[in-house]
């Protein structure tokens, strides 16, 4: 038997009011709405949200997911299906940067990533492409907001300088490797136009002057040297070279 408030809003044809709860409104409908919700003021992840494992959203997961398999019994190989979840485990980690912990659920092999690599920091501000497709959507909110931290500003400011690069702009942020991408870049460039001016006035080396020549008359120039035939400078005359005959002593 119904309720007399459900029978009310249902010949009403009005949705029920919502429970209470201590939620916020956007982040219970769903995982979407939360990623959303996190996510607003942070860049878009490239590579996106993972769609088959949601909770790998929430984590550093390392694009670790569910493997499945069969269990065979020994006696009758009876195959049954199983599955085997992740090693999760829910970690403290230390942040230099922030000077704080920060609580996150971690997966085994990543956390031994982290103490590989010289701790959270130093994980999270990885510049290599597999590093960024493995922190996902978790991680890089994660290495965004270290990002913002004066000491990590000034360290990429640093290396900004090294490379010859602007200390500021909206290209701050690279990685160490788009960093090096745009060095190049600029170094391209700089020798195109250093090359520029020798080209329109004509003026260059001996060696720029010369002409590549073809095959053919590498193979024709072969064959007079091989044959005797020297070729005038400066002229298209050929002079056949004769071998001096020795002189006969009477």
């Amino acid at each position: 038997m119904q309720s007399p408030c459900r029978s009310l809003f249902h010949l009403l044809g009005q949705p029920l009011p919502r429970s209470f709860s201590t939620t916020a409104q956007p982040l219970a409908r769903s995982s979407r709405s939360a990623l959303k919700h996190a996510h607003r003021d942070i860049p878009t992840y490239p590579h996106g949200p993972s769609l088959l494992y949601k909770q790998s959203n929430f984590g550093l997961y390392g694009n670790v997911k569910p493997q499945y398999g069969n269990k065979v019994s020994e006696r009758n190989e009876i195959k049954t299906r199983r599955k085997w979840e992740p090693n999760i485990h829910d970690k403290r980690l230390w942040s230099v940067a922030l000077q704080k912990y920060v609580q996150v659920r971690v997966q085994a092999r990543v956390l031994r990533t982290i103490d590989k690599v010289g701790g959270l920091d130093e994980y999270l501000l990885g510049e290599s492409p597999a590093r960024i497709r493995e922190l996902g959507m978790e991680g890089w909110k994660m290495r965004w907001r270290l990002m913002q931290d004066r000491g990590v500003k000034e360290r990429l400011r640093k290396r900004r300088v090294e490379l010859g690069l602007p200390s500021s702009g909206p290209k701050m942020f690279l990685s160490d490797a788009e960093l090096l991408g745009e060095a190049e870049t600029i170094l391209d460039e700089t020798g195109k136009q250093a090359e520029g001016p020798h080209e329109m006035t004509g003026q260059g080396t001996e060696d720029e002057e010369e002409r590549e020549l073809s095959d053919e008359e590498v193979e024709r120039l072969l064959d007079e040297e091989e044959a005797g035939i020297q070729r005038q400078p400066g002229t298209s005359t050929v002079q056949e070279v004769r071998p001096e005959r020795p002189c006969e002593i009477p």
